[in-house]
């Protein structure tokens, strides 16, 4: 929890600091690379960590990500430019890669099925607990300190964290020589890092958007091509077409799209269209963060109560329930309405996220539970990423469509200002175009959401654990590799 709460508060401290500090490092035009820095090695790393943990033992790998994260943390503590803080936000990211998948993964080792539900609903309680503390956090720290301490502050949970596995986590290793397949590692990573910054920065010319889908298209049939070969592949192709490893990915990747959506989309209307504060457009996604734990702290015992097949996919039906409530928004809807779509996707979310993971993780055996975790973890981050980008692209097309030429250039330039949300309110034909074009954005939450409930239904659920009627493919693990000392 230590190891998590220090990856989850980062974000949201340095989202709410990082006006100040690109105003005195200057270079605002590096602004959104700060953030996409860090993202991309942390996604382009996860499946690779994963891997080392099967190879090497989790306690290693997860501490050496530690090491490196804080690493990462105290020089950008020194940075003296944005360039500067960009490459030392690379270093973080890349400890960033290990710590959340390595740590859910060892979870999976020390905890039953049955058990495994309330363990990882604390994981989830940190996430939620960070989303709100974060923000108070940086305001803090920003307003009081100097902002280097927005990175510093990682120093003592790390630290910590470190002691607390070193004393007290305990692994049964079967030492053998295997090799690193590290040409897949680079290739993987190469286009891994070209496909998420062509999705992201598509306002690059046109010869740069070109050259990143080359280089994605070369790389990965490159990476396919050495996996298929490598004694020891970095990333199992086997293991990611297994049917339910594939399914659950696929649903999670989907459903990270439409949480995407709604965390990118909701803020815009609560507060260009309705005309209420940031504070309340951050209430609405509040209710998102206490549904998600709600829903992972209460899987134990919807699993004992009603079978993980029956509980899944009657529970997964809450996330496009809640993408539906967004249809019944207008121009003059209560928060509270947002706020209801939030927590019932937030609840449909948790249930879907922490049954593939614990399915998936109940399918391999020790020796491949880090990489199929990872591959969940990787799976939720592509899906933001893909979800962010085309959700962005229908709100484009939206304005484009429901404005005139003139409306639509001054929605964007408005759009563009720190404060232009709160100008819309007066502004009756400017706002109604941003409504119309959200609305197409709240139908594209809705399909995707739809989308992912079927994938989820597609799930081959299978365990002894309390559901006599699914007991067909899935495998439990041997469970005597790991204990927890204390």
């Amino acid at each position: 929890m230590l190891a998590t709460f220090m990856v989850s508060i980062e974000a949201t401290i340095v989202a709410t600091a990082m006006p100040r500090v690109a105003g005195e490092l200057g270079g605002f035009s590096y602004y959104s690379w700060v953030f996409s820095a860090f993202l991309l090695a942390q996604s382009a790393t996860t499946p690779i960590y994963g891997k080392l943990s099967d190879m090497f033992g989790r306690k290693p790998v997860l501490m050496a990500g530690i090491v490196v994260f804080l690493a990462g943390s105290l020089l950008c503590g020194f940075a003296s430019s944005m360039p500067s803080l960009i490459a030392f936000r690379v270093l973080q990211g890349l400890g960033a890669g290990a710590i959340y998948p390595v740590a859910m993964t060892v979870i999976g080792d020390l905890y039953p099925l049955e058990e495994r539900g309330h363990a990882q609903g604390m994981i989830a309680v940190v996430w939620a607990v960070s989303a709100v503390v974060g923000p108070l956090a940086g305001g803090i720290i920003i307003g009081r300190f100097s902002w280097a301490w927005i990175f510093w502050v990682n120093l003592p949970f790390g630290v910590f964290a470190i002691a607390g596995f070193l004393l007290l986590l305990r692994e049964q290793i079967e030492h053998r020589r295997v090799g690193i397949d590290y040409a897949g590692a680079v290739l993987f990573s190469v286009a891994i890092i070209s496909l998420l910054v062509l999705l992201t920065e598509t306002d690059a010319s046109g010869w740069v958007l070109a050259g990143l889908a080359g280089l994605f298209i070369v790389t990965g049939a490159l990476f396919i091509a050495q996996e298929r070969r490598a004694a020891s592949p970095i990333i199992s192709i086997e293991l990611w077409t297994r049917r339910l490893i594939a399914t659950s990915n696929t649903a999670t990747l989907l459903a990270g799209m439409a949480l995407i959506g709604l965390t990118t989309i909701l803020p815009i209307y609560v507060q260009g269209v309705l005309g209420f504060s940031p504070i309340v457009a951050g209430t609405t996604l509040t209710a998102l963060v206490v549904g998600w734990p709600l829903a992972v702290m209460l899987s134990g015992r919807l699993y004992k109560t009603f079978g993980i097949r029956r509980s899944v996919r009657a529970g997964s039906l809450v996330f496009p329930l809640g993408a539906a409530v967004l249809l019944f928004l207008t121009p003059h809807s209560h928060p509270a309405v947002a706020a209801v779509a939030s927590f019932l996707m937030g609840f449909g979310m948790g249930l879907v996220s922490i049954t593939g993971i614990m399915l998936v993780q109940e399918s391999v055996e020790w020796s491949m539970r880090g990489s199929a975790t990872a591959s969940i973890i990787f799976s939720r981050s592509l899906g933001n990423t893909l979800g962010a980008a085309a959700l962005g692209a229908i709100l484009n097309v939206g304005i484009a469509h429901y404005g005139t030429g003139e409306l639509a250039v001054k929605l964007r330039r408005l759009l563009n200002e720190p404060t232009g949300l709160a100008q819309l309110t007066g502004q009756q034909d400017v706002r109604l175009v941003l409504f119309h074009a959200l609305y197409w954005s709240f139908w594209g939450v809705f399909v995707v959401a739809l989308l992912a409930v079927l994938s989820s239904w597609l799930i081959p659920v299978a365990t002894g654990v309390n559901d006599a009627s699914a007991r067909d493919e899935t495998r439990v693990a041997p469970r005597d590799k790991v204990d927890a000392g204390g």
